[in-house]
């Protein structure tokens, strides 16, 4: 029988690919807003994050039965779905989106972040230096710091190994790093 919380999530999940809507629904409570937040700082306006995290847990409902137990949580899998709408999404709108334009809402997402990689750093550096790195490094970035994924959950998340993800990790804390120092010093060259 299922409670109303996730004590055994290896049960619900079974129940779940068993075709019970309700365990599946308790898997959605506890994922959703994590995969939302992820999405959301990939596409940075709230319409279309909350459009394509419907999409991932409607494919991971159409799909459950096709899920295969790893040892790590469903929510690898969940991020490895978002992932690839999100892959899905800027294949087919080739915008970008400059960052005065990004709502309040992300700025509120960003600064979790902010404090992770670095407490001093503003908030539009540090959102314009992640923007700047590859995907691959973007989605590192976000699952481990934000997150809080494990390397092994990232790794499956985002199809790679966890050395990949190692070598990621990185390199996109490397290139977040210069960047912001580029654009500190930009913004000191402007003031004076």
């Amino acid at each position: 029988m299922i409670d109303g919380h996730l004590t055994n999530e290896v049960e619900i999940l079974k129940q779940a690919i068993a075709g019970e809507s309700s365990a599946f629904g308790l898997l959605y409570d506890k994922y959703q807003p994590p995969i939302f937040r992820f999405i959301y700082l990939k596409v940075s306006h709230r319409e279309e994050a909350e459009d394509l995290t419907h999409q991932v847990f409607l494919s991971a409902w159409e799909n459950i039965s096709s899920f295969q137990e790893q040892g790590l949580p469903i929510s690898s899998w969940l991020y490895q779905i978002a992932r690839n709408r999100v892959i899905d999404y800027y294949r087919t709108k080739h915008t970008t989106i400059p960052i005065e334009d990004i709502d309040e809402e992300s700025h509120t997402v960003m600064q979790d972040m902010v404090g992770t990689v670095h407490n001093k750093i503003q908030l539009e550096h540090v959102h314009a230096a992640l923007r700047s790195l590859h995907p691959d490094q973007q989605d590192v970035i976000i699952m481990r710091f934000v997150e809080g994924l494990s390397n092994a959950e990232t790794a499956i998340a985002i199809g790679k190994h966890e050395g990949t993800v190692r070598v990621l990790q990185h390199r996109a804390l490397r290139n977040l790093k210069k960047e912001i120092q580029k654009n500190e010093q930009q913004k000191h060259e402007n003031e004076e």
